[in-house]
């Protein structure tokens, strides 16, 4: 008996011990941003991201990859999974649907403005090999037209707070403007999260756009071969939705927050499978206008992974909901501390879990050394046993 109770102690001590982590890769001069983490049948993981000299105005951007063995337990040598010569291809995403194929998503950016992406994306059942990329089966562009686009933005205007600020009138011209010009209603949406697969077959790519500082779905009821659009998740600076389903069916969309202050991550409603959207509002949750991933956890918690300050990406949380998202009062730092700033940028965390229960997250690791993407594996007790005193 005092054999196994020394067993579950350490067993318990373990759970909540630091998580093993490690960059895929040495710290580089080059610009490597916007990881995406998936696990593939037999627990291997692939991690993606874009590598290049910049980013939308850098024309040698280009999607690279590893692969994790679970054999190994260490990262490949990274290598070339996309790209679109002469063109930066930027923000891919990588998913598993039910059907154990792997999707990969990412814009092309035709004209080195945000505005001008056009999204691509492939499918592979070929991709278990152990080393370089998959074969890919099918590729396509995903061409959107949002639902209501003008509808939903005189909705937002409507409820538009005054504003002393003396652009506030050009802003409000030129975002009418834009909902109305089918061409730039239809171009520039691109993806930062992962999926979502409904019960129901159907599968939502969360997308944005920074020409309207808008979310929006993209729609698929066919395994990913058709698409279309929901209506856009207006706000004022609400993007790269990440999408959590609630156990009623209603869908909660977090965005990051690159309106202005008081700087908060924004949420907004689905109740009819990602089609119709409440207008985003801002929450308590600190953002400093950087990328956040949400995810429901095998034992109904959610999970949240965003920069916890207003200003600067040098803190980075791991947060715990036991209420579908109405409170989150479980935190822990992966990286940093908000009290103390410094020049590093830990940041676009991507989070799954993995089949054995534990979690996964890869983000942009940047510090005078150079740019990577690190990789950190823990556990939800990891997260409730809170940081150590200081």
């Amino acid at each position: 008996m005092k054999l196994a109770a020394v067993l579950l102690l350490a067993a318990a001590w373990a759970c909540a011990a630091d998580p093993a982590s490690e960059l895929i890769f040495p710290p580089e001069k080059w610009h490597n941003h916007s990881s995406s983490i998936v696990e593939l049948p037999g627990g291997d993981l692939l991690a993606c991201w874009f590598h290049g000299s910049g980013e939308r105005q850098a024309d040698d951007v280009v999607i690279r990859a590893a692969r994790w063995s679970k054999a190994s337990r260490a990262w490949s040598e990274p290598f070339l999974l996309a790209d679109t010569p002469g063109f930066p291809d930027t923000n891919p995403v990588l998913f598993v649907d039910k059907q154990e194929r792997l999707f990969l998503f990412w814009p092309a950016i035709i004209a080195n403005q945000w505005e001008t992406a056009l999204m691509k994306y492939r499918i592979s059942t070929d991709y278990r090999q152990p080393a370089g990329p998959p074969k890919w089966e099918h590729q396509d562009n995903i061409l959107l037209i949002p639902k209501n686009i003008v509808a939903k933005t005189e909705q937002l205007l409507a409820q538009a707070p005054p504003s002393a600020d003396p652009r506030a009138p050009e802003y409000i011209a030129k975002l009418r403007e834009h909902a109305a010009d089918k061409y730039f209603s239809r171009m520039g949406w691109f993806t930062r999260t992962h999926p979502l697969e409904l019960p129901s077959g159907r599968l939502l790519v969360p997308m944005y756009s920074d020409g309207y500082s808008y979310g929006i779905m993209a729609i698929s009821d066919d395994h990913g071969y058709t698409w279309t659009a929901s209506e856009p998740i207006v706000g004022f600076g609400g993007i790269q939705p990440s999408v959590v389903r609630g156990k009623d069916g209603v869908l909660v969309a977090y965005l990051r927050d690159n309106g202005p202050p008081p700087k908060r991550v924004q949420v907004s409603y689905s109740k009819d499978d990602g089609v119709s959207w409440t207008v985003a509002k801002d929450t308590a949750i600190p953002n400093p206008g950087a990328s956040i991933e949400a995810i429901a956890l095998a034992s109904g918690k959610w999970l949240m992974v965003y920069n916890d300050v207003e200003r600067g990406r040098w803190s980075l949380a791991a947060a715990l909901s036991d209420d579908e998202g109405a409170t989150w009062k479980h935190f822990r730092h992966l990286e940093g501390d908000p009290a103390v700033p410094t020049k590093n940028s830990f940041h676009y965390p991507s989070v799954i879990q993995a089949k054995d229960g534990s979690i996964h997250v890869t983000y942009s690791h940047f510090t005078p050394a150079g740019k990577s993407i690190k990789h950190v594996r823990f556990t939800e007790d990891w997260i409730q046993a809170g940081d150590p005193k200081r």
